[in-house]
Order: C-alpha cells, then structure tokens, then sequence
C-alpha cells in the first residue's frame, strides 16, 4: 500500500505539469534506467550505478540538445522561405504591374518638342527630338 501510495505522490503532479515537464522526466527516466541498467551489470555496485545514472542523464540531455538543436534549423529554414516567398511574390505582382503600364491606351497622344544644338558651359549638345506623352 505504500508503495502505491509513493508512486501516485509522484506520479500525479507529474502528469498534471503536462509538457512542461517533458525535459525534466525524460532525465529522470533516463538516468532511473542507466542506474537500473548499471546496478544489474554490476550486482549492485553502488559506484557503477551511479556512474551509470550520471551516464543516462547525459544521454537524455545528448538527446534533448539535438532535437532542440534540430527544431531551431527547422524554424530558421521555414522562416527564411517564407521571407523568400514574400519577396517572390512582391516581384510577380510589380512585374504585372508593369505590363498593365506597357498596355497601349486609345486615348494616348506623343507631341514631338525638338531641341536645337544647345552649348552649355563650353559643352556642345546635339540637336534632338524628346516625346510629351499626352492622355486625353
């Protein structure tokens, strides 16, 4: 009977932190494993057991820097395509921009203004012609 009652002193706060704890049991469980898994080899030296406790703590953590380590080049990667994405999209919708400008209007006049030789501070222009772009 008190066995059982240690267990569900321990077991139900545990399972009512929720994923809170997820971190914090997988090393208790892994290093309850690691000592339990060491004492057996052992029969029971009390120095091993340890050391294997502190082994399977060590392992979860290996293992808890990993996935973390994993889920962050995760978040890195999708954040830097969906910045990518963006910036694609904003170029397609400024290239159809412009060839909705390009689109010949019915109502667009060119009136020709010619510019004759000009010499401005000792530099000879050329005579040219430059188009006035009218709507109606």
């Amino acid at each position: 009977m008190k066995r059982h009652h240690i267990i569900s002193i321990v077991l139900i706060p545990l399972l009512a932190t929720g994923c809170a704890m997820v971190r914090p049991v997988t090393d208790i469980a892994a290093g309850a494993g690691g000592g339990a898994l060491a004492s057996n080899l052992s029969h029971g030296n009390a120095g091993i057991t340890a050391a294997g406790a502190a082994g399977g703590v060590l392992v979860s953590e290996g293992a808890n820097y990993l996935v973390s380590k994993a889920a962050d080049n995760a978040y890195t990667t999708g954040y830097e395509k969906g910045r990518s994405d963006a910036v694609k999209q904003q170029y397609w919708i400024l290239v159809h921009q412009q060839q909705q400008q390009r689109t010949p209007l019915e109502n667009v006049s060119l009136y020709a203004i010619p510019i004759p030789e000009q010499n401005i501070d000792g530099v000879i222009l050329n005579p040219t012609t430059k188009y006035l772009r009218i709507e109606n």
